[in-house]
């Protein structure tokens, strides 16, 4: 479930130029490889209290907010537009 989420917040973003917004093909479109995927340790606890709503779904926050906050700590600056690409993080360096 990290996978998808991490390829929100490091790599997917709605590029426009004048004809379309693009990407239009698995080609072109950034997602994370699993090749670029740490090893992650799962672990699921049975409770009698909670109501099922899926495993992966309560993700998204928390990874984007884990990587942004890692990114952060880090680094010292705080992006706060995603995704956190090379580019944006570079920029927001040479500001300071």
């Amino acid at each position: 479930m990290f996978k998808g989420r991490a390829a929100t917040v490091l790599k997917e973003q709605v590029r426009f130029d004048n004809s379309s917004a693009g990407p239009i093909d698995w080609d072109t479109y950034p997602v994370l490889r699993f090749s670029e995927v740490p090893e992650i340790a799962i672990e699921l606890i049975a409770s009698d209290s909670d109501l099922p709503l899926g495993v992966g779904e309560a993700t998204a926050g928390p990874t984007a907010a884990a990587i942004g906050n890692a990114v952060s700590r880090a680094l010292g600056i705080r992006v706060r537009d995603l995704p956190l690409t090379r580019e944006r993080i570079m920029a927001k360096l040479l500001v300071q």
